[in-house]
């Protein structure tokens, strides 16, 4: 079976999930081909330069942009310009897709599908079309050319409805989760970890993101960190800055400040996610759809802080309704919330329960078995 997978570069998600479709395809089904391709930056790399860079740029300094932009983007003109324009580039895709004349095309990512979806019904490729919706939360761009879309894999029960409700057969509909690499089934030894890092076994340990993909937030997110540095409870904090230097530096000011580089440790960029996220006992990040889903694989509760307006705020929400997160707003006493929580073991405890309800660890796995192992449709 030839398979091509298509993501675009508007966030890490889109890719992340991506690759771990095409890790489990390799390990799992090896007789298959696999091709993994950004639609954007094949169709046409200056409009995918561009576009990322705006994109970046409103995230990073006019997040309520982005999110006039997303809400517009599900009807009206904005919509329609969208849809067009993705059909314009979808004449360009088709001469890759005859090329490689794949069986299954998979997309992470609304444009892919829509391009995918437009050249299927005007007859110019036959292969079947799996779309993977990447956050807990639906959008309408995921669903123009719905009708030549094959399956549809998405995070819970309510996004099902909201596919249902919007005429998608429910047989091509599956409520899979978002797919996550398979280190984060993995069990580890939390005894080494824990030394290897430094840290006591006897603490709660806090594991805090806040490099975050553009680094947003920046003021915001230190004064919760030094929240969670200057809370009276017997805790150990791993910081993670990512590639933000001026973040990482932040931490270190703080840290620093309050003698505090006994209990703290501080990571850059590191591949060791899974093995912090399995010794950590509650996360703060950014709700992206898929840093959420591998927290949810971990049991972690968590605490969201800078939700870009748009995906991200409704993924809060979402985690907000289901007694998984707690929603650290703007104008929040975050040191009040942030010591009531970490005073109140039972809700820390109901919020770790609730994530073992919603969390789908076997995502991937899943997926790409309904997609290779027993075709449907």
């Amino acid at each position: 079976m030839k398979i091509i997978i298509f993501y675009a570069s508007y966030g890490g998600g889109h890719l992340n999930a991506a690759k771990s479709i095409n890790e489990c395809i390799n390990e799992n089904y090896p007789e298959a081909t696999v091709e993994l391709i950004d639609c954007m930056k094949y169709v046409n790399k200056t409009v995918e330069k561009l576009t990322t860079a705006a994109y970046r740029e409103m995230a990073k300094k006019a997040p309520w942009a982005w999110g006039r932009i997303y809400s517009d983007s599900q009807k009206g003109p904005l919509a329609h310009l969208s849809s067009r324009s993705n059909k314009i580039m979808a004449i360009k895709l088709l001469k890759l897709l005859r090329e490689k004349n794949a069986d299954l095309i998979i997309s992470t990512h609304p444009f892919s599908s829509q391009m995918c979806s437009y050249l299927k019904r005007k007859g110019k490729i036959n292969s079947k079309i799996a779309t993977i919706m990447t956050d807990f939360a639906p959008h309408d761009q995921w669903l123009v050319g719905s009708d030549f879309t094959d399956y549809f894999f998405v995070a819970n029960n309510k996004m099902k409805n909201y596919l249902i409700n919007a005429s998608i057969p429910e047989n091509k509909i599956y409520v899979s989760g978002i797919p996550i690499s398979n280190r984060f089934l993995k069990h580890y030894n939390k005894d080494e970890i824990l030394k290897e890092f430094n840290l006591s076994k006897d603490k709660k340990t806090i594991l805090f993101f806040g490099g975050g993909e553009f680094g947003l937030g920046k003021s915001k997110t230190l004064k919760i960190f030094e929240d969670f540095i200057t809370a009276k409870k017997d805790i150990q904090i791993i910081a993670i800055s990512g590639k933000n230097q001026k973040m990482k530096d932040g931490f270190e000011e703080i840290i620093n400040k309050h003698n505090a580089n006994n209990y703290t440790c501080l990571l850059g960029f590191t591949n060791k996610v899974p093995e912090v996220m399995s010794i950590s006992d509650l996360v703060v990040t950014k709700p992206g759809g898929l840093t959420t889903s591998e927290s949810l694989a971990s049991h972690l509760p968590m605490v969201v802080i800078n939700p870009i307006p748009g995906q991200e705020e409704e993924n809060a929400e979402f985690l907000e309704e289901k007694g998984i997160a707690v929603w650290i707003r703007k104008k929040d006493d975050s040191s009040k919330i942030i010591n009531d929580l970490l005073s109140n073991q039972e809700e820390l405890e109901n919020m770790r329960k609730n994530t073992e309800i919603l969390a789908k660890p076997n995502s991937t796995k899943n997926i790409c078995d309904i997609l290779l192992k027993n075709p449907t449709l």
